[in-house]
């Protein structure tokens, strides 16, 4: 308790001209610091849905924040703006149905993936999630609006717009 005492002696003993400055560096000091660290951590991000497949994604999630929906073929949107961090990303859709698939019988189904998280420039603010048939799913980030694995996946662009057409 003495250094505690000696420390507020030492305090009590400084003109205030020099407390003002202690007290503005320390201030300063954590304004800088909270900047750096704002500066160091990647943006948030829009999450944007490809779905390739015959059923309609009733909603999806990565890391838990929202993607939204999309119809059948081809049908995708974009959410905005979450947090996505870590070296891997868990994808969760529902697979809706549409009203043929209800006469069928076909059921809503909750499925679950752990991806590796693509790899991400400081610039890219949007991750694509393509939904693709077989329940498989496929991640990439991009700084546009127009997914990099367009012409790896351009079959089922191909299929999106021969189907929609029908």
């Amino acid at each position: 308790m003495s250094w505690l005492h000696s420390l507020q002696t030492r305090w009590r003993a400084l003109s205030p001209l020099h407390k003002g400055l202690l007290q503005l560096l320390f201030w300063g000091t954590l304004v800088v610091a909270y900047i750096i660290w704002q500066a160091l951590r990647m943006p948030g991000a829009a999450l944007y849905g490809h779905n390739h497949t015959d059923r309609p994604l009733f909603s999806y999630f990565v890391n838990d924040n929202w993607g939204g929906n999309a119809a059948a073929h081809g049908g995708g949107g974009m959410t905005c703006c979450w947090r996505i961090e870590g070296e891997t990303l868990k994808v969760e859709w529902i697979k809706g149905r549409t009203g043929e698939q209800v006469r069928q019988g076909i059921q809503k189904e909750t499925l679950t993936l752990e991806l590796p998280n693509p790899p991400r420039r400081r610039t890219d603010d949007t991750l694509h999630v393509h939904f693709l048939p077989g329940d498989q799913v496929r991640l990439a980030w991009s700084d546009a609006h127009t997914s990099p694995l367009r012409e790896e996946l351009s079959e089922f662009y191909a299929r999106d717009k021969e189907a929609k057409t029908r």
